[in-house]
């Protein structure tokens, strides 16, 4: 299938400004993005090593930061296990063949076979840990939803009782992952087990498998707003996801994947690029009410989603994607489940736990250490260069010359999730484990890598592989 080669633009911090620079002034500009990527690496592994350093000083001190090792949610333990010559061997063959693949392969082979690499770089890091420890076990520990799949036995009456048991000191509080979402994430796993698919090895394999398909919707959105040409070039990157070693095995993965689906629906709907696009805004806006009842602080993902019909230039499907987003606000409602009642009431659970004792000082700018690693530094500089081309990006949308290019509108696609991201986090109520609970922000954030020069991509590849082997090798992160 024949592809794009690389442009001008591609190597100059993806300004897209269209015009070609003289052969010296092309080669200086891009020498300097070059630097400035290396750059936007360096602040990170800086930004990573300063919360490690005061997050040790600090826990050592008082242990206020109820983190083992700081600033991830782990402790201490070299270890091996049975996925690691699996996981080393996809981290060797995506960055040695996954360019290449990505470029050559049709489009539905190339979906195919990033689901298929990224569900194996995910279930290869979880074995890394074991098939018990770090699979089976992991959704039945005492925090998890699993815990308490016999008191859903009757679903409305325990729709219509559940924020009875948020705060802790009730009779009955729910375990803390249960207390912390809206009753669809719990309610998953219930109908999971109903349809025979109960226990822990089933839930992993649900969340692990669906949630590997959030990088098809991300590839997906990509390529109808920005274009197949980088849609192509961040595959490899979506596939090689440090944050692998948080999806495997995470609730939060499926999170991730079922607000990705709805950002895909929207876009699909917004450039016209399905058959029924009425039907997609309404599948969309479905999935985001749902996403909304899977974890409270995924409403923020709304910040994405105003994008699509930005970058597309029109507001046709939203009216219907607010008219599916409803549809599961009233179902849980007239079940007798009030969302805004549980928030409140998780608020004050939150600050009853860790919540309460966690410096805001120290996880505001932590956490944004913990999504560096979760990213991966090809990330960090990926955003650099969303940074350059989005105000360019912005002007071209207001009406003004030129057209916006395609590495524009990717780079504002990719800064609205950061928004989202930041949004979380000066919120207060993100204090640590968000190289987890960040995963559907996160996955936003890796497209902006298909801005990187395609020269030095292989090592970028192995700069985001790399930081998540040792972690998935050194320390036991408990999800």
């Amino acid at each position: 299938m024949k592809t794009e080669n690389a442009t001008p633009t591609d190597t100059v911090g993806g300004t897209g400004s269209g015009t070609p620079a003289p052969p010296d002034r092309h080669h200086d500009r891009a020498r300097r993005a070059d630097r400035a990527d290396l750059v936007a690496a360096a602040a990170g592994v800086l930004l990573v090593t300063a919360a490690v350093v005061v997050g040790h000083v600090i826990q050592n001190r008082d242990g206020s930061l109820r983190a083992q090792w700081p600033p991830l949610l782990a402790s201490w333990d070299p270890h091996l296990g049975p996925g690691t010559p699996a996981a080393l061997i996809m981290a060797v063959l995506v960055v040695a063949h996954g360019p290449t693949l990505a470029a050559r392969l049709p489009w539905r082979g190339l979906l195919a076979a990033a689901w298929a690499g990224s569900t194996a770089w995910v279930f290869s890091m979880a074995l890394i840990d074991g098939w018990h420890r770090g699979v089976a076990k992991r959704l039945t520990t005492k925090h998890e939803y699993l815990r308490v799949i016999d008191r859903f036995e009757d679903i409305p009456a325990t729709l219509r009782d559940f924020t009875n048991h948020i705060v802790i000191g009730e009779p009955g509080n729910w375990p803390a992952h249960v207390a912390g979402h809206p009753p669809g994430a719990t309610l998953t796993f219930v109908w999971l087990d109903r349809i025979g698919l109960g226990g822990g090895a089933w839930a992993a394999v649900f969340c692990v498998v669906v949630g590997s398909s959030g990088v098809l919707a991300a590839l997906i959105t990509v390529r109808v707003l920005a274009g197949e040409r980088l849609a192509r070039r961040a595959a490899p990157f979506l596939v090689l996801a440090p944050a692998a070693v948080w999806a495997g095995v995470s609730a939060d993965g499926y999170f991730a994947a079922v607000a990705a689906w709805s950002v895909a629906l929207l876009a699909l709907a917004a450039t016209r690029r399905v058959r029924f696009p009425g039907v997609a805004a309404v599948g969309g806006g479905l999935l985001f009410g749902w996403t909304c009842y899977l974890s409270y602080g995924l409403g923020l993902m709304v910040a994405v989603l105003l994008a699509v019909p930005a970058l597309a230039r029109t507001a046709r499907p939203v009216p219907l994607f607010l008219f599916g987003a409803l549809v599961v606000p009233v179902a849980f409602t007239l079940a007798g489940f009030n969302w805004w009642t549980a928030y409140h009431l998780l608020v004050e659970r939150y600050y009853q736990g860790a919540g309460g004792v966690r410096p805001y000082g120290y996880w505001v700018w932590a956490n944004l250490a913990c999504a560096t690693l979760a990213a991966g530094l090809a990330a960090v500089a990926g955003l650099r260069r969303s940074a350059v081309a989005a105000p360019g990006a912005v002007r071209a949308l207001r009406g003004g010359p030129p057209a916006a290019s395609p590495e524009g509108r990717l780079a504002l696609l990719v800064l609205a999730a950061l928004a989202a991201l930041l949004a979380a986090d000066l919120s207060g109520m993100s204090k640590a484990e968000t190289e987890r609970i960040w995963q559907p922000f996160l996955l936003w954030l890796l497209p902006a890598t298909a801005l990187l020069p395609r020269r030095g991509v292989r090592w970028w590849l192995a700069a985001s592989a790399i930081p998540a082997l040792l972690i998935n090798h050194l320390l036991w992160t408990g999800w």
